[in-house]
């Protein structure tokens, strides 16, 4: 019987294949995409669990207010690991990552430096706490020693070969030489140390031995023993404060106590934040690797389930349009005998053929599709074809997508009444209209909420782009790595200030793209009340910055390079007058001081003031910041004149090439730098704008059914109206009005969740826009226009049929 089935249902889409091509397309379309967003998902849901105890490792972050400023850290203190293993029996190993960045990097038989942009100090525990073996060396003294390091295979490789590179030379930055003691395997992209392929041993690191509690800058991982009761030991952590960061706080300032500075409104907190976590639940200010959000995770889960979902509506919809003509073939079979059961049964081997179909179609798109997917996504994800549990699901699901997509129509079709059938009366036993436009409902407010989301996030980002950053990052060449060319750096910048094309150059470690950051502690001249410190930005610049970066002087003076005095001088922004509670004007002359200890106080006097600018994604506040007369050589900042970019780089590459020779010359536009802070968002941005699509797409061909199916149904209807008089633009409003009410039921209920949804989803942005009418209006226009677009065919068509056709219709 199985195999009559099939072969009924093999002739039935053959008999009809313009109607099975719809169907199984659309369903194809909603299945490869749910399948992208699957492998999406299940590669964002999958870091760090490939270490070792991963379920046993945590981060040790910190969150502190301090001196007006909030901060919320994924780093701790440099003793923190060690005081752990010292007063806690839970904790079984700790290690600590110092990062550095990117180095310059070559071996002894090099001439030519080479980039290396994932760079850390790391403790010698790191092998043990992650499980990472080496695949040539001994973890129990790779990091052990001062200037050594362990290498990921890639690297070794591009540096030495295939030969083994243990006990190998190379000179980092063009200081230090450090010998090769391990190579490991390139790790996951999946890791959170993903970016990272040089391990240097912490010994080097002078930081990690101070006993420094008021500086974050090591990553401080703990690995727990196993049945560790997390709160109890949350609750220890907890009291370090008291016990370790107070002492060391008075030192600088005598006197403070538990209960003086939490009564000032400040607090030190640590939290311990499971390492499987980090990729998407960390919102700290800094990470070794940048991480995904939990949010898009959702979203994308969302739109992915809502996408198979309105594939089944649409093959919902498309056969019950289609089940009028059926009406005969269910009537006759229920006359020779058929009973309900097997009639269902013919009609669901049919949908579950058609979801085999359109599976195997889902792959063969997935496939194509998945390059584009990655890019967009910025993702290598694979298609698991040689993992038998990928089968078992694609065909579970295919299964239960042919059961659930072909249920309605099959028990639809099968209430058919042979007798009204055979007579031709079955269109007045075509019920389910509720459920129909329930379905199309559905499905536009999914379509609705999706144009929604995708406005008001490329609206954001159009606010990012044209806010005003209060500096200027047009036509502004940044040159990376610039203390490579080191006694020469000075000529350097000369040489280019002396291209015509040229308008001014600075040099600087601290650039309002992304780059290094560093704050301290100041207070107000005699004072050192630590209620009254003023955390802020402390960035050493050039005499050059303000006027290369166009940032806008509103009171006092730029930097004087021929005043002493102005080694002692600092530049403040706005945000910092609110710390002081004085005015631009009143702020000059003001004297702050940087306390170091009891006995190191360094002042300096306000000399100017500037506006407010971004120097940190539109995510944060803009806090304060200090501009100091101190030699900075991170990168040089290029203002220029002209538009002949290739030309002009040409030239200060040939000028590099001399002043730095065998150094690499890197380089990237101000702007270009400025929009990768918003990576995450354009990519999302992105995947809206494909998935919107495709859901418009596919709720249009379900539309397009239920318009096909009551065009069918009011075939006589039409026929005595047009007989009666009626025109064909009343004829196709008419039918159209019926499917606009659908539409703009879905309008009215997408709308205000769109609205609700996007506002959560900008209040990550300290600084957006607000969600106006026009977004709104814009998109119910839209998607009624493509409603009107999709029915007015099956409309017309019905409008100007043949009326003495219509009237002798069965």
């Amino acid at each position: 019987m199985f195999r009559n089935h099939i072969k009924i249902a093999f002739r039935s889409l053959k008999k009809q294949p313009f109607f099975s091509l719809i169907n199984m397309f659309g369903l194809a379309i909603g299945m490869a995409g749910s399948l992208l967003i699957a492998l999406y998902i299940y590669d964002e849901l999958s870091y760090d669990k490939m270490f070792a105890d991963a379920d046993r490792i945590y981060r040790i972050d910190t969150d502190i207010k301090f001196g007006g400023s909030e901060r919320k850290s994924s780093e701790a203190a440099p003793p923190m690991a060690a005081a752990m293993e010292q007063d806690f029996a839970e904790v079984e190993s700790t290690v600590r990552f110092r990062d550095r960045g990117h180095i310059l990097m070559r071996s002894s038989e090099e001439s030519t430096n080479t980039k290396e942009r994932g760079a850390t100090f790391v403790d010698s525990t790191f092998f043990k706490v992650f499980g990472i073996d080496l695949l040539y060396g001994d973890q129990r003294t790779a990091l052990k020693e001062v200037n050594t390091l362990v290498l990921t295979k890639s690297v070794a490789e591009k540096h030495f070969g295939k030969k083994n590179a243990i006990g190998q030379s190379l000179l980092l930055n063009n200081e230090d030489t450090y010998i090769v003691t391990g190579i490991i395997d390139d790790l996951p992209k999946n890791s959170f140390l993903r970016d990272h392929s040089v391990f240097m041993a912490m010994a080097g690191n002078i930081g990690s031995r101070e006993d420094i509690w008021g500086s974050l800058n090591y990553f401080t991982f703990v690995k727990l023993r196993p049945d560790t009761n997390l709160d109890n030991f949350q609750v220890q952590l907890s009291g370090m404060f008291e016990k370790y960061m107070v002492p060391w706080a008075q030192k600088v300032f005598p006197g403070i106590t538990k209960a003086s500075f939490e009564a000032s409104g400040n607090y030190v907190r640590y939290y311990t934040l499971p390492l499987t976590d980090i990729h998407l639940h960390s919102d700290r200010n800094t990470e070794l690797s940048s991480n995904g959000s939990i949010q898009n995770v959702y979203i994308l889960s969302f739109i992915g389930l809502f996408l198979i979902f309105l594939a089944c509506v649409n093959f919902m919809n498309l056969s019950t349009a289609h089940s009028l003509k059926r009406a005969k073939e269910v009537g006759i079979r229920k006359t020779l005998g058929s009973n309900k059961k097997e009639l269902v049964t013919q009609f669901l081997t049919e949908s579950g053929l058609i979801s085999f179909v359109s599976m195997l179609l889902a792959l063969i798109i997935s496939f194509i599709a998945l390059p584009f997917f990655n890019d967009l996504s910025n993702k290598s994800i694979v298609l698991p074809v040689t993992n038998p549990l990928f089968w078992l699901i694609i065909i579970s699901v295919t299964v239960v997508l042919g059961l659930f997509s072909g249920s309605y129509p099959a028990f639809f079709m099968s209430r058919f009444k042979p007798v009204d059938t055979l007579k031709g009366g079955g269109q007045n036993n075509v019920g389910g209209g509720v459920v129909r436009s329930t379905l199309v409902v559905f499905q536009f407010a999914v379509s609705v909420f999706l144009i929604v989301g995708t406005l008001v996030v490329f609206h954001q980002l159009e606010f990012i782009q044209n806010k005003d950053l209060g500096f200027n990052k047009e036509q502004v060449l940044l040159i990376n790595d610039t203390y490579a060319a080191g006694d020469q750096l000075s000529y350097f910048k000369e040489e280019v200030l002396q291209l015509s094309a040229v308008q001014s150059a600075t040099l600087s470690n601290f650039m309002p793209t992304p780059s290094s950051r560093a704050d301290s502690s100041f207070f107000q001249e005699g004072d050192t009340e630590q209620q009254n410190a003023i955390q802020m930005q402390e960035w050493g610049v050039d005499p050059d910055y303000i006027r290369t970066l166009s940032l806008e002087l509103i009171a006092g003076r730029d930097f004087n390079n021929q005043s002493v005095a102005d080694s002692s001088a600092v530049i403040i922004n706005e945000s910092t007058l609110i710390h002081l509670n004085l005015d631009a004007q009143k702020a000059l002359g003001t004297r702050i001081s940087e306390v170091n200890g009891p006995n190191d106080i360094v002042l300096y006097i306000i000399i100017g003031v500037v506006k407010n600018f971004h120097y940190e994604s539109m995510h944060e506040h803009i806090g304060a910041v200090g501009l100091f007369l101190n030699k900075s050589s991170g990168s040089m900042a290029i203002k220029l004149k002209s538009d002949d970019y290739s030309g002009v780089i040409s030239s200060i590459e040939s000028l590099w090439k001399k002043r730095a020779p065998g150094q690499p010359f890197n380089y990237r536009f101000m702007d270009d730098a400025f929009n990768t802070t918003y990576d995450a968002e354009q990519r999302l941005g992105r995947i809206f704008i494909i998935f919107t699509t495709l859901s418009i797409f596919i709720a249009c061909l379900g539309l397009f059914g239920l318009a096909s199916f009551n065009a069918q149904k009011r075939t006589k209807e039409i026929g005595v109206r047009k007989v009666l008089g009626a025109s064909v633009s009343q004829i196709t409003f008419g039918l159209t009005t019926d499917f606009l009410k659908l539409v703009a039921i879905a309008t009215a209920i997408a709308l205000p969740l769109g609205w609700y949804v996007m506002n959560l989803w900008l209040q990550d942005f300290s600084y957006r826009i607000q969600i106006s009418w026009e977004i709104l209006a814009f998109a119910a226009f839209l998607v009624i226009i493509i409603a009107i677009l999709t029915v007015s065919y099956q409309s017309i068509k019905a409008a100007i049929a043949n009326p003495v056709k219509s009237l002798r219709t069965e």
